[in-house]
């Protein structure tokens, strides 16, 4: 019997997450050491995955199978093709970079603000999450996907609430209520999204018979299972609307400015860069495999509702006033490229969006967590707080540049590449749709030179006269998402040459070929 990596690489974060919930609370600095040496290794159980996965090799590679609850054809089946493995990496990447970032956001609070957080509950939740997200991309029976995908909820809801920003202009007894409510409305938007997909599962176990997703995939392929065209469709939105409100997609997307704005800066990026991936992953791998017919049904309202995100999310960004906030926003418009690129339904689209998945994690946890540095020094969100701050801490206001123009898809970076390949993608099959989406490139362009210049340049504030450049802990944070940012933006042929060919493989569930060129190019 092989050596079960998959399950390896997701049960290593929870047994970390075990072990650092059980150091004794007076020893805070060794349960931060504990969960980051427990990142650390399940970032090198991610490389090995990611080194022995064969992008030319059969489609679900590293499989693992076992029966589990067999009076309902349940099992625990795992297996990756291109785009988890490259997401899985991504996920395990950015966990000690969090983890670092967050240091000191759980130590004891000082006398009287609020009741004491316990330093080790923290990262313990965070370990948490993250197995639980490796085995929602890991999973391949729908039941066993289903259970991870609304159980990484519960340590979310714990961080969003008991863990929030202690940044706020109104005062502590403002900003818990604000936690408070953010927490509740993020897991309570989320949970209805989840039960109706947990109908939809139900429904297709009563059509297929069983809820392994090859085989449902193969029985499609070879006509042995045909699905009315209205149960199809109505699977297919059970399915949609709990991805789409993880994604987040307009309208459903409001519990993440909330989430965002009132989390830690490593909290919110873990909630964009890394929970929310699971919803628009989720619709590559079910949505288009399960329903290929009811995808190709949905489209058109599913690029109008994605066009619709990118253009609201980077409008309510530019007028913005809270940096965090301003990011979240930035993010709701990001999502609408990446689903925009799913649904174009060409392989340029969708390789672009798959990229834009890991280009727009390292590049919203770069702005967000020198965001966050800056916050913790000023002590505030509000962008009118801050003024000058290049002068006195040119490392900090140098990366936030870097992480800012990642942001607006600077060519030469990352987020370029990917968002390149959505729009060609999209246009070469709708162009209308396309042309209206460059606008939120310009808008981009609009929100993040104006939070800079507005943060970083002009005359020095009294209020970060004095504020320190970054340390050490937080240059080690920062330094390798900037080298990636850059060095995927340059080569970004490592993670194309993963990803194309699942996404090759995804084109022909839907049955759908690229759109042939008008004009032939010249020989």
């Amino acid at each position: 019997m092989s050596f079960p990596l998959l399950t390896a690489t997701a049960v290593l974060p929870a047994i970390g997450a075990i072990a650092t919930a059980a150091v004794p609370a007076a020893r805070r600095t060794a349960a931060k050491w504990l969960a980051l040496l427990f990142s650390l290794a399940t970032l090198a159980l991610a490389i090995t995955v990611l080194v022995r996965f064969d992008p030319d090799g059969d489609r679900y590679q590293l499989t693992e199978s076992h029966a589990w609850i067999a009076e309902f054809g349940v099992r625990y089946e795992l297996g990756v093709d291109g785009i988890a493995v490259v997401l899985i990496a991504l996920t395990a990447l950015l966990m000690p970079f969090i983890i670092l970032a967050g240091w000191h956001d759980a130590d004891p609070l000082e006398t009287g603000s609020r009741r004491w957080r316990p330093t080790q509950g923290f990262f313990a939740l965070i370990l948490a999450v993250e197995a639980m997200v490796i085995l929602s991309f890991e999973a391949t029976d729908v039941f066993l996907f289903y259970i991870f995908f609304e159980a990484m909820l519960i340590p979310m809801y714990f961080l969003i609430g008991g863990f929030g920003d202690r940044a706020h202009e109104h005062g502590e007894k403002v900003a818990s209520t604000q936690r408070s409510y953010a927490a509740v409305k993020f897991l309570l938007y989320n949970l209805v999204g989840g039960l109706i997909m947990l109908a939809a599962v139900i429904g297709l176990y009563v059509v297929a018979g069983n809820f392994s997703l090859q085989e449902i995939a193969e029985a499609r392929a070879n006509g042995t299972l045909d699905m009315a065209t209205n149960t199809e469709r109505w699977l297919f939105l059970g399915f949609f609307f709990a991805f789409a409100v993880k994604a987040p997609l307009w309208p459903l997307h409001t519990w993440l400015p909330n989430a965002m704005g009132e989390a830690t800066a490593p909290v919110a990026v873990l909630i964009t860069a890394v929970v929310d991936k699971v919803g628009t992953f989720a619709m590559l791998r079910f949505c288009l495999q399960l329903f290929p017919e009811a995808s190709k049904w949905a489209t058109p309202a599913i690029l109008v509702l994605a066009l619709i995100s990118i253009i609201y999310g980077a409008l309510l960004a530019v007028g913005q006033r809270d940096i965090k906030r301003l990011v979240a926003y930035a993010s709701i418009s990001h999502f609408g490229f990446i689903i925009m690129g799913i649904f174009a339904m060409t392989s340029q689209g969708q390789s672009g969006a798959t990229l834009y998945m890991v280009n727009h994690g390292i590049s919203t946890a770069a702005l967000m967590l020198v965001a966050g540095f800056l916050i913790s020094r000023r002590g505030s969100r509000l962008i009118a707080d801050y003024g000058g701050v290049q002068k006195v801490a040119p490392v900090l206001a140098g990366t936030f540049l870097i992480g800012s123009l990642a942001t607006l898809s600077l060519p030469g970076l990352a987020p370029f590449v990917s968002e390149f390949l959505v729009l060609v993608g999209t246009f070469t099959r709708y162009p209308v749709i396309g042309i209206i989406a460059t606008f939120g490139i310009v808008l981009a362009a609009l929100y993040t030179l104006v939070l800079y210049q507005r943060t970083m340049t002009g005359p020095v504030k009294a209020e970060v006269s004095a504020m320190p450049d970054l340390r050490v802990r937080e240059l080690v944070v920062v330094a390798p998402l900037v080298a990636l940012l850059i060095f995927l933006g340059v080569y970004p042929k490592p993670l194309t040459d993963i990803v194309n060919p699942a996404v090759k493989q995804t084109m022909s569930d839907v049955q759908k070929k690229d759109p042939q060129p008008e004009v032939e190019a010249a020989k």
